[in-house]
């Protein structure tokens, strides 16, 4: 027992720990590292290369030259090919000016151009790849279920019937009824604008196939009682039916006024 505790008083044998250690937190760092290698190795190299050419010809100026971020862009290591493909394919980016939001527009580019561009920044740094269609398919999943998920993670934004809404500082929340299966995947993996991020680890695949499929059935979802009004609620349609009655009301006294003459 002497022999063991002199032995740990010893410096080269604290020297070795610690060395140890440096060891075992840099294998292991390198072993997560490596997780995006395998995502940019299905993509070639002349892929990532004319993404890089695009990049430094139509980011780069608010991105900054090694995609670091500037005053007038946050940086892209680590947000991963979902983050390009969602900005870029709905024409948010390039943005086109200055504002409190990105706005969708056509896009700029082409599928080939998009795909390269997602592949020179998913080589920078780990981060969410683009959803393949099996991942977005919604088949089977439990709509009822999406609908309380929906109501609990995404309504107090986009409001319970996805009709979208406004925030803060002159932000919005988009309308839903347009948006493809992949579009709002990616948008839950990636948190675009005033987004939250769902990853896996806090919203599951599962359940997001399931908030997808909540969103298609609003998304074709019939009105049997007549004009939706935007699906608002009672509040929004007693509104309209108050101001069509009031404007009715309004439009007779005038009718009578001059008839009276």
């Amino acid at each position: 027992m002497k022999f063991l505790a002199a032995r740990r008083r010893n410096p080269l044998v604290a020297l070795g720990l610690l060395l140890a250690a440096l060891v075992a937190v840099g294998g292991g760092y390198a072993a997560i590292a490596n997780v995006q290698p395998a995502q940019a190795s299905a993509s070639s190299q002349t892929q990532v290369e004319e993404g890089k050419k695009l990049y430094l010809a139509g980011c780069s100026s608010c991105h900054g030259m090694e995609a670091q971020g500037t005053a007038n862009g946050p940086t892209l290591l680590g947000v991963g090919a979902a983050a390009v493909d969602f900005q870029v394919s709905s024409g948010r980016m390039p943005l086109a000016a200055p504002g409190a939001q990105a706005v969708a527009k056509a896009p700029s580019y082409n599928e080939e151009q998009v795909a390269a561009l997602a592949a020179y920044v998913a080589s920078l740094a780990p981060g969410p790849a683009i959803p393949t269609e099996e991942d977005a398919s919604f088949e089977g999943a439990n709509v009822a279920q999406g609908g309380v998920l929906f109501r609990t993670n995404c309504a107090q934004c986009h409001q319970a019937a996805g009709q979208g809404a406004a925030l803060t500082q002159g932000k919005w929340a988009p309308n839903l009824m347009q948006a493809e299966p992949k579009e709002i995947l990616e948008a839950m993996l990636t948190g675009p604008q005033s987004m939250p991020v769902f990853s896996d680890g806090t919203l599951p695949l599962e359940n997001k196939k399931q908030i997808i499929a909540y969103i298609n059935n609003l998304q074709n979802a019939s009105s049997p009682g007549g004009l939706d009004l935007g699906r608002l609620g009672p509040v929004t349609e007693g509104l309209f039916l108050w101001t069509a009655v009031f404007a009715a009301l309004i439009g007779a006294a005038i009718w009578i006024g001059i008839k009276a003459r």
